[in-house]
C-alpha cells in the first residue's frame, strides 16, 4: 500500500470562475492560476503522484506550458490516474477545502461525483469536507485565497 498527500493554494481573483472538483461555484471571485486554476483537483494529482514518487503537479504539467493554459484540471487528473495507476488502485481519497466563503455544502455532493466518475470510485471512496479559516490563515481568512489538502491511499492492483 502506498499513501500520498497533497496540498495546493491559490489566490482568489475576480474575472475568474470558482472550480472545485471540476463544479463551478457562483462566487465572485475564482482561483488565479495557469490552468482552470481547480485547487482541490491539483491537489488530488499531487497526492497521486506522491504516493507513487512521481513527482509533482508542477513537473508533469508546467504552469509555463501553453498545452495547459485554461486546461480543465479533471483532464489533467484522467491523464495521471491513466497513465501513472496502472498497477494500483485507490482505496479511498479524503479531501479538505479551506475557503472563508461562500458555504460549500450546496456543491459536496457534486463535487464527490465529479471525481468518482473521473476516478472510477463509488462515492463511498471520496471524502469532500469544507471548512473556512475562522477569519484566520490571513489571505484565506480573508476570502483573499483557498486551500486543498488531499490524503489518498492506493493498494497495488491484485492484492
Amino acid at each position: 500500500m502506498r499513501i500520498g498527500t497533497g496540498w495546493d493554494i491559490h489566490s482568489l481573483v475576480a474575472g475568474r470562475n470558482l472550480i472545485l472538483g471540476g463544479c463551478i461555484i457562483p462566487h465572485d471571485k475564482g482561483e488565479a492560476g495557469h490552468s482552470d486554476g481547480d485547487v482541490l483537483v491539483h491537489a488530488i494529482i499531487d497526492a497521486i503522484l506522491g504516493a507513487l514518487a512521481q513527482g509533482d503537479i508542477g513537473s508533469h504539467f508546467p504552469d509555463n506550458d501553453p498545452l495547459y493554459k485554461d486546461a480543465d484540471s479533471l483532464r489533467l487528473l484522467r491523464q495521471v490516474k491513466e497513465e501513472e495507476l496502472k498497477a494500483y488502485t485507490i482505496e479511498n481519497l479524503d479531501c479538505t477545502i479551506i475557503l472563508q466563503q461562500p458555504k460549500l455544502r450546496p456543491f459536496i455532493d457534486t463535487i464527490r461525483a465529479n471525481l468518482a466518475k473521473v476516478l472510477e470510485l463509488n462515492l463511498d471512496q471520496i471524502s469532500v469536507k469544507a471548512k473556512t479559516a475562522e477569519g484566520m490563515l490571513n489571505e484565506v481568512g480573508k476570502g483573499d485565497a483557498i486551500i486543498a489538502q488531499t490524503v489518498i491511499l492506493l493498494s497495488p492492483i491484485g492484492c
